[in-house]
């Protein structure tokens, strides 16, 4: 037996010796170890409101006693005591109210009885407009819409005294053929007004549709014209006579576009013609004709070009957007015999 311990290999016993190391080791380590070190080896946790590893213990409420366990104490209440009411010892004196007199009711007044004022018809051909309105009116020399409407104008008094020149002119007026009639004088203002007015319905044969209310030596200044270069050149142009002129402003208070001054149809010395009407049917407007109206293009520069023999201003389409539908005859009194003829 000692032969066979003596013949072992070295590297056995070196085994057997680590062996016994490594169990020494281990039952040092055991028996030196507690409970506390074991809790120390555990990771560390989050312990927030969404991150937590550890759910909370949960911990009971204490259980609430019945109420007949808890005694009650007496609770004291505090009375008020009423407040003294005061007593008068005589009572008081009554207030005496004055009573305001009231005020006299007043009555409406009745409203006058309506005015029914005769109406003159108007032309079919022109558009009724609004009543003339007091003192100046900014408006185009030549509104239709202003004068077209029928005024009641009032005839002249049979006592009303004439001046001379006046009777000369309505002389004149009877020699030329002119239909008219006498007016009251018309005074609108400073500047508006006709002291002597004539109202011309018609010229000869050639009818003026509305009537025109003009001063008597514009009326003598348009029929001579009328007479003598507009109804010849209407047989020459169209073989035929003129059975209307159609007018669009006579007198009528207001001034001249963008301006100050009074218009010449605020004293009457002004007409406008829209349209010429012809016997055979043909209505000529005045208004810019088309590039083959030959006729009457031609027509039209006789009756621009004859004008102004006759009166002091004529203005027609072409000389502005104002006067683009119809010519605006007047006699303007100008220095020097100017006359403006455009």
């Amino acid at each position: 037996m000692k032969a066979a311990h003596r013949t072992a290999p070295a590297w056995a016993r070196r085994r057997s010796t680590l062996r016994a190391l490594a169990c020494g080791c281990t039952v040092l380590l055991l028996s030196s170890c507690t409970t506390d070190s074991l809790m120390n080896l555990r990771p560390e946790v989050d312990v927030g409101t969404s991150t937590a590893a550890i759910q909370p213990a949960y911990v009971a409420p204490p259980a609430a006693l019945p109420p007949a366990a808890i005694p009650s104490a007496p609770v004291e209440v505090a009375t008020i005591p009423p407040e003294p009411v005061e007593t008068f010892a005589t009572p008081p004196a009554p207030v005496e109210v004055t009573a305001l007199p009231s005020a006299p009711v007043v009555q409406p007044e009745a409203p006058p009885a309506p005015v029914q004022a005769a109406v003159m018809p108007s032309s079919p051909a022109q558009p009724e407009a609004a009543p003339q309105t007091r003192g100046l009116q900014t408006l185009v020399p030549s509104n239709p819409m202003m004068v077209a409407y029928p005024r009641l104008d009032r005839p002249a008094e049979p006592s009303a005294s004439v001046p001379a020149d006046e009777i000369a002119c309505r002389n004149d007026l009877k020699r030329l053929g002119v239909t008219f009639q006498d007016l009251a004088p018309i005074r609108d203002g400073p500047t508006c007004g006709i002291d002597h007015p004539v109202k011309v319905s018609a010229i000869g044969s050639v009818k003026m549709k509305p009537a025109a209310t003009l001063s008597c030596r514009m009326a003598a200044t348009f029929a001579r014209w009328t007479r003598k270069e507009l109804v010849p050149t209407a047989r020459w142009k169209y073989l035929s006579g003129v059975k209307t002129i159609h007018q669009g402003s006579s007198y009528s208070c207001r001034r001249i576009a963008r301006s100050r001054t009074p218009s010449q149809h605020s004293v009457g010395n002004a007409l406008d013609v829209m349209r010429i009407e012809l016997n055979n049917g043909r209505d000529i407007d005045v208004r810019k004709p088309g590039w083959f109206s030959f006729r009457q293009r031609s027509f039209l520069n006789n009756v621009r070009a004859d004008g102004c023999d006759y009166f002091t201003t004529v203005l027609g389409p072409g000389y502005n957007y104002d006067h683009r539908n119809h010519f605006h005859f007047d006699i303007m009194p100008r220095k020097n015999g100017y006359v403006a003829c455009k």
